[in-house]
């Protein structure tokens, strides 16, 4: 998949990072191989090297530059024709309130045999993103900067 430079915040010799391209969510970043493949085994060792410090640096920064309260990291591969890719999916307050107003939502506490170790937890507002923020023709409005604001700064900030 081609991924429009407008997208791009920053890329490596063997990965690209930019902003989910169908997210209205500032900052839910993919970080994805430039090699074809779906296998963390067929990438080189240098590709492999860049992998740890690329994700602590997008982590840093959301967390830093942009406030979010945690970052969710997940590796789901079941897409053909999509090489090896991470989200990174900042969640800020703002997001997590949302959750808690959106009744459809508590459904999800039927599925739990007893009480959690907390109120939720990640799959849920990952579930809560996708469907809300890269779903929905018309998502949620967000709180502070844009999605286009949001990637100059991570643009910014990743090259540091």
């Amino acid at each position: 998949m081609q991924i429009p430079d407008r997208f791009h915040v920053v890329e490596t010799d063997g990965w690209l990072v930019n902003h989910r391209v169908n997210s209205a969510l500032p900052g839910y970043l993919m970080i994805s191989s430039k090699l074809d493949t779906n296998d963390l085994s067929d990438l080189s060792e240098a590709a492999l090297t860049e992998l740890g410090p690329l994700l602590a640096k997008a982590q840093d920064v959301l967390k830093r530059k942009l406030g979010a309260q945690r970052i969710y990291i997940g590796r789901f591969g079941h897409s053909p024709g999509y090489p090896i890719h991470f989200h990174v999916i900042p969640i800020y307050a703002w997001v997590e309130e949302l959750f808690w107003k959106d009744s459809r939502y508590r459904v999800l506490q039927n599925f739990a045999d007893g009480p959690g170790e907390t109120p939720t937890d990640g799959a849920e507002l990952t579930l809560f993103v996708w469907r809300e923020f890269c779903e929905r023709a018309l998502p949620p409005q967000v709180e502070g900067r844009s999605v286009t604001q949001t990637i100059e700064l991570l643009r910014e900030a990743m090259r540091a």
